[in-house]
């Protein structure tokens, strides 16, 4: 068989893996935010993805 023609290939569980990984990142910011107010407007880029994911909900 070709090691391409398999659904489960190294570089599909990468990309699997990477997307859990960046889920799960954005709950636990997601979650930080919403119990530390406090640090709001401290890191831009976490304002950001917090602002996008409420907005999505």
């Amino acid at each position: 068989m070709d090691e391409q023609s398999t659904t489960d290939t190294p570089i599909d569980r990468v990309a699997e893996q990477r997307a859990l990984l960046r889920l799960r990142h954005s709950a636990a910011l997601t979650s930080l935010m919403v119990e530390r107010t406090d640090l709001r407007g401290v890191h831009a880029l976490a304002d950001t993805i917090d602002d996008a994911i409420r907005w999505s909900a």
